[in-house]
This record gives structure tokens, sequence and C-alpha cells, in this order.
């Protein structure tokens, strides 16, 4: 059996390309570190912004309908970080650049260490960062 190990990358579709560059520009280059390009597929323009671990692509919409987390689809995109207290630097950068982000907060009904804070796009996708839990590492190291 092969095994996955890891996201190669997600593509996101938005409905203004410019504005949602603005935005990630913030979220994923500011504040998460990520790196960006931009790439033309199939005479469309692309921003492809990536880390070590994974890519995630803004590819523009081909019709406009508003983003529903509750019908089929993707219902919400959650970044990890290392720590809580780097959850905590993140919610703090995020509500600095304008960006409505949730406190950091604790979040015990999902786990004892569960660490999120919570905004969403200019499209309306959920997104999330949380720290990487004693959970999520002891699976990793002794799977």
């Amino acid at each position: 059996m092969t095994e996955v190990i890891g996201i190669d990358h997600i593509y996101i579709t938005v409905s203004n390309l410019e504005h949602s560059e603005i935005f990630y520009d913030q979220v994923l280059v500011e504040v998460l570190g990520f790196r960006k390009n931009k790439f033309v597929l199939d005479g469309e323009a692309h921003v492809q912004y990536f880390n070590r671990h994974f890519g995630y692509v803004l590819r523009p919409a081909r019709a406009q309908t508003p983003h529903n987390s509750y019908v089929s689809g993707l219902h919400h995109f959650c970044f990890r970080v290392d720590s809580d207290l780097d959850v905590i630097s993140v919610a703090k950068q995020l509500r600095e650049l304008g960006i409505q982000a949730s406190e950091a907060t604790l979040h015990q009904q999902y786990a004892p260490d569960y660490w999120a804070t919570h905004f969403s796009d200019p499209d309306g996708i959920r997104l999330e960062v949380t720290n990487y839990r004693a959970e999520r590492k002891e699976r990793h190291d002794n799977w």
C-alpha cells in the first residue's frame, strides 16, 4: 500500500483574484511566512502561495455564487502552527492588519490543548489556525 505523506496543494476559487490576492498576501506571506508566485494556466492568471509543506493556489471563478460552508464542498481550511503561543501571535497579527480574526482561544471540547483562531477570506471561506497538538504529534511520531 502506498502512503500519502502530505497535501501537495489545494486550489481555492475566488470571485475577485486581485482582492483575494491582497488578503492572502497579508495572511499567508506577512503572517504565516509563505512564499508566492504567479502563473497562467489555460489562459487564466493564478496566484500560488507555498511553504516547505504544500501550496495554496488562488484561481479565478468562472461563475459567481456565494460560498456556503454548509453545502457539499469545503467547510473550512485549517493551517497548523507549532504552538499555542504561535496561534496567539497569529491572531494578534491578523487583527492588527484589520482582518477580523477571533481571539486565540483554548477549545477543550475538541482536545485539551486545542488552541485556534478563526476568520474568513473575502469570499467567505472559513479559515482556521491551530497549534500542533499532543494527539497529532503522537499520531505522527508513533504511527
